[in-house]
């Protein structure tokens, strides 16, 4: 697909997107299980069903602009995954594991801040109501799902792996 104008750029990002958050689907119930801490499996298991109406949504998003719900490579997320899956083969130790687990969580975390912010932009400027309300409800549980996780990490688990 070639991108030649805003609205061809914000379909590939909701491509993008979707391709991302059907990856994160697939990479959460590993990290739960790798888990040790009872409130991060909590939260791993909160942001799997977070991640669900994601999908959802951005399958809605896609309804309301009358375009298929494929999506399109994300090597980003691909990076991130692969990442996550190459540090949680390093770590023995179960505290050090739940402060790494943080931390990829919250590397997914800002990459979906940053283009859900950006999807929010161009869909008020493209016209797309609807659908930038959608997204922004997205947005809004990204940033709900990263701040749970610092003050996780802030409160104990850091400290934990630290000790």
């Amino acid at each position: 697909m070639t991108i030649e104008t805003l609205e061809d750029l914000f379909l590939h990002t909701l491509k993008d997107v979707l391709y991302a958050e059907r990856q994160i689907l697939k990479s959460l119930p590993k990290m739960e299980r790798k888990a040790s801490d009872p409130k991060l499996k909590v939260a791993l298991s909160a942001h799997r069903d977070e991640t669900e109406d994601h999908v959802s949504r951005l399958e809605e998003v896609f309804e309301i602009l009358g375009k298929p719900a494929r999506g399109a490579k994300c090597d980003a997320m691909v990076g991130l995954v692969e990442e996550a899956e190459a540090l949680m083969a390093e770590i023995d130790d179960k505290d050090t594991m739940d402060a790494a687990l943080i931390s990829l969580a919250q590397a997914v975390e800002h990459y979906e801040i940053a283009r859900y912010g950006t999807l929010v932009a161009w869909a008020k400027q493209l016209g797309h109501a609807n659908a930038a309300t959608l997204l922004k409800k997205t947005l809004d549980q990204e940033y709900g799902a990263d701040r749970a996780l610092s003050k996780l990490a802030e409160t104990r688990l850091n400290a934990e792996a630290a000790a």
